[in-house]
């Protein structure tokens, strides 16, 4: 006995989002709209496959035969097409609360081509936290100019070079200026410390390793009238040499977030951190 057909999966937020495109006749809002939503939808590769795919399924809904593999595909991109769908949602909601002064600026170019990059990030995200930071960086990038596109750019790269870790610092750096290495670990995974050679403290000091080679984070710096760094005076140890070297979670070397790491955080985190100042022109 042959399997009974099995309908399309029902996907309301992807008909949400073609309605959005179909509503006559166009306004200037919905035209902005438009824009935003064709250039999001069109940073993901997999969106047109699922519509063909979809659309055969419909054709061939009363044939004799039919394709388990691509009905299983469909139901696995179900979940997706609804994310994508409240994701697109929200960021429209936002820009409704951004009122009319951004419209210009969302249907720009130089604006859909930071929507194109941060749905491509968007797409291969692996965790909700990503996403919701690239659908920040969109609203944020429409609503203040604290820096330049290409900065915003760099942003949404660091978005797809960085791990949830790293994210896990940066914010703890931001909400405690000055914290040390042990005042991280401490936060993060507990006062008890692991081995210095150890696999927990290799990844430690690969992670801020890497916040602080990227330019995110370094460590707390005095400066002169003129934002100069000042140098520091050496410190003349007295008595034998130390016979190990510096702990993975030494506890006097303060850390901060750069200048770049700050804006960064103003434009991913925007649930934890305040305006950085007047937009820029």
């Amino acid at each position: 006995m042959e399997t009974p057909p099995v309908p399309p999966p029902n996907n309301p937020d992807l008909v949400l989002i073609k309605s959005e495109l179909a509503i006559a006749p166009p306004s200037r809002k919905r035209r902005v709209v438009e824009k935003f939503l064709l250039a999001a939808i069109g940073a993901i590769p997999w969106i047109g496959g699922f519509l063909t795919a979809a659309a055969s399924i419909k054709e061939d809904e009363k044939g004799e035969r039919r394709d388990e593999l691509q009905t299983k595909w469909l139901e696995e991109h179900q979940e997706k097409i609804d994310t994508l769908g409240g994701t697109l949602a929200d960021i429209e909601g936002r820009f409704e609360s951004l009122g009319p002064a951004v419209d210009e600026r969302i249907q720009s170019e130089e604006y859909l081509a930071l929507v194109r990059k941060a749905f491509h990030v968007w797409d291969e995200a692996d965790t909700d936290e990503k996403r919701r930071y690239a659908a920040n960086v969109i609203v944020n990038a429409a609503g203040t100019r604290v820096c330049s596109d290409d900065v915003v750019r760099l942003f949404l790269d660091w978005l797809g070079l960085y791990h949830e870790v790293h994210f896990a610092f940066i914010r703890e750096i931001f909400k405690n200026p000055g914290s040390t290495r042990y005042d991280i670990w401490a936060v993060i995974y507990g006062e008890s410390l692991p081995r210095e050679n150890s696999a927990e403290a290799d990844l430690f000091k690969l992670m801020i390793r890497d916040l602080s080679t990227g330019g995110v984070i370094r460590q707390e710096r005095d400066t002169n009238v003129v934002g100069q760094f000042v140098r520091k005076r050496p410190v003349r140890r007295s008595g034998p040499a130390p016979t190990t070297m510096e702990s993975a979670f030494e506890e006097t070397k303060p850390y901060v977030l750069t200048e770049l790491g700050k804006q960064f955080v103003h434009y991913t985190m925007n649930e934890v951190v305040t305006r950085l100042g007047p937009t820029a022109e």
